[in-house]
């Protein structure tokens, strides 16, 4: 009878907890990485350095190419051979003027809401649970625009059995990963998409995608093992853009909001000196902020507009405190690797490219 319960016990599903994932494993998978590095190469029109990349293997095909769309815009679906593994490949940014501007037009605007694409067409969006979270508004605009053909797809392959999905990109396209696996989650809380649909986000030579708010809130979506941001430590692309961190950028309990209780116990003329020099700073911040959402937001969409006529202005947040998002696999260049890549001024985008990355990661994780 003991035995017959034990046998039961064992055999019985655990109701109480999740499924663990059946063809996808959390942890970064050096081989992984460097096969959906070899994918996204063959799917960009960038010129590379790149002669060899060996870690391809014919396990998956290409099923879909998306069309180009808004700011030139493009991704990939693969389908592995057994037809368990889906790839998202999002194409980064390539040799055209609108392809830049999408980089370039880094306002912020709060990662929950809505953005005018056409006179017809609006994109809402949820990528953060976070209110204080705010992402940059180009490669939003760049998720907006590749949504509905992401989301066909994404239905079509989980229709045919296919439930574990890799989301891929480098450069732009890793800036774009981020957000798409972001918006996937939302979608999968709010019952839009199937619940048991199990992510793995690579995010390769990958810019800051928002503020540290929506930084927490990825990294946390993705714990365990589910997001990583690959970084060669030689590239400058992974440090942009530009960052100002100013008192709003900061949770509201901190000690600066009371700076002025906290300097009742000095004598007066040492409260309105010390007062004085931190308004200055303050304002030299806030000065800063509003100059970089004048040209990097204002501006640049009116070149964008010119090529997008029907696109309407977003209202932009008050904040450029990008963050890396992520857990980090940070490959460190040595002497062998500066040896294959020196650094040359004529070549700025040098350690930035697919083959660098490949031969980093070869290095490191076999």
């Amino acid at each position: 009878m003991r035995l017959l319960l034990i046998v039961l016990v064992l055999q019985t599903p655990s109701f109480g907890q999740p499924a663990p994932p059946s063809w996808l494993h959390p942890g970064f998978d050096g081989r992984e990485y460097r096969e959906l590095l070899d994918y996204a190469f063959h799917g960009t029109l960038t010129s590379d350095t790149t002669r060899t990349m060996t870690a391809a293997s014919e396990r998956y095909t290409l099923e879909y190419r998306s069309p180009e769309a808004g700011m030139r815009n493009r991704w990939d679906l693969w389908v592995r051979a057994d037809r368990h593994v889906a790839v998202m490949a999002i194409r980064g940014t390539i040799g055209d003027r609108l392809s830049w501007l999408e980089n370039f037009y880094a306002a912020m605007v709060p990662a929950t809401g809505s953005v005018q694409l056409s006179d017809s067409t609006h994109f809402d969006y949820r990528l953060s649970a976070d209110e204080k979270a705010m992402v940059h508004v180009g490669w939003l605009l760049g998720l907006a625009y590749l949504s509905p053909t992401m989301l066909a797809q994404l239905r079509r392959v989980y229709a045919e059995g296919i439930h574990d999905i890799i989301i891929f990109g480098h450069s732009q396209g890793a800036a774009l990963a981020f957000l798409t696996r972001s918006w996937f989650y939302y979608l999968q809380q709010k019952g839009d998409l199937p619940a048991d649909i199990e992510f793995k986000t690579y995010c390769s030579a990958a810019p800051k995608p928002g503020n540290a708010f929506y930084a927490y809130d990825f990294d946390f979506i993705t714990r365990g093992g589910w997001g990583f941001t690959v970084v060669n430590a030689a590239d400058w692309v992974p440090e942009t853009p530009f960052s100002i961190q100013t008192l709003s950028d900061i949770n509201p309990v901190n000690p600066f909001n009371n700076f002025d209780n906290s300097l009742q116990k000095e004598a007066f003329l040492v409260r309105l000196y010390i007062r004085g020099e931190y308004n200055k700073l303050e304002r030299r911040t806030r000065k800063a902020d509003n100059a970089f959402r004048s040209v990097l937001g204002n501006s640049v969409y009116k070149q964008v507009k010119r090529s997008l006529p029907q696109l309407r202005e977003p209202v932009y947040s008050n904040g450029s405190n990008y963050q890396r998002a992520g857990v980090p696999i940070v490959l460190e260049p040595d002497s062998a690797y500066y040896h294959l890549f020196p650094d040359s001024p004529d070549r700025v985008f040098m350690h930035h490219g697919f083959e660098p990355y490949f031969w980093l990661s070869s290095k490191y994780y076999q």
